[in-house]
């Protein structure tokens, strides 16, 4: 796939859920999955990883987002929000800090769906916050490709530039907050009160226009290209039931299930 796993990814994930939005008036269910490399002020993995000198910090300012995301949801309506912590051990976000009004879950299942375990087709929207652009983007902050993300109508999406960039390109005219602009491995950042205000602001604006956003779909069957670093683990991927070598470091996957690719998704990516 030109685009890479992360945007094949995405849309074959969104190709498996689909449900009409429900009027604002009906009240909103919303999922927030928050990752943390796109945090306002995160530059170095470091600041991202437990033991990492300033990851209290960082910790505490992802649980703010994540507030400020809340607080915009619950001023357009929403009256079920679930937050899914998505980043490194699953148990990053302070629930003391957390909004009440909103349900977390931390840690992982060890299932497909991963950054977005607990999303169903009775969410109305989701919104990331904290996200990163696809391994090799230019001017990215801390840019990789490991993301597993489910989910119905995609209304907002926060991080920096690149991946408001990346998120236009798949899905149209999503909102995006840019929290900070990256310049090669460095980045220009707002303030994270700023940043915060922003995520709470788009996210009610977002959430009020509910109606001109419509589920991506790409109709089966499905293709997933997995492109390794390491030729000897696109060896190990090829004995997996179904793969197909595409070149010396890729496999191909096809499938006209949804959630086989899933599980085709997470054996290909362990296969080390």
């Amino acid at each position: 796939m030109k685009k890479g796993i992360f945007v094949l990814f995405l849309a074959l994930l969104l190709a498996g859920i689909s449900a009409q939005a429900q009027p604002v008036s009906k009240g909103l269910k919303v999922f927030i999955s928050v990752d943390m490399e796109g945090i306002c002020g995160v530059i170095n993995w470091d600041e991202t990883s437990q033991g990492g000198p300033d990851y209290p910090l960082f910790r505490k300012l992802m649980t703010q987002e994540a507030n400020a995301a809340i607080e915009g949801a619950l001023a357009a309506g929403a009256t079920e929000i679930l937050v899914r912590d998505s980043h490194g051990s699953g148990r990053n976000i302070l629930p003391d800090l957390l909004r009440p009004e909103a349900r977390l879950l931390r840690d992982w299942t060890y299932g497909p769906l991963s950054m977005m375990e607990g999303i169903d087709k009775s969410f109305d929207a989701v919104i990331f916050i904290g996200y990163h652009a696809r391994a090799g983007t230019p001017d990215a902050v801390l840019k990789h490709t490991m993301t597993l993300s489910i989910y119905d109508v995609v209304i907002l999406v926060s991080g920096d530039q690149a991946i408001a960039q990346q998120a236009k390109e798949l899905f149209g005219e999503v909102e995006g907050v840019i929290v900070k602009e990256a310049i090669a491995t460095a980045a220009i950042m707002l303030s994270p009160a700023r940043a915060q205000e922003l995520i709470r602001t788009k996210t009610t604006a977002a959430l009020k226009r509910l109606k001109d956003f419509k589920p991506y779909k790409l109709n089966p069957p499905y293709t997933l290209e997995v492109v390794y670093t390491d030729e000897a683990m696109a060896v190990k991927a090829s004995w997996i039931p179904g793969a197909v070598r595409t070149s010396a470091r890729s496999v191909s996957f096809t499938s006209n299930d949804f959630m086989e690719m899933l599980k085709l998704w997470r054996l290909a990516r362990n296969v080390g």
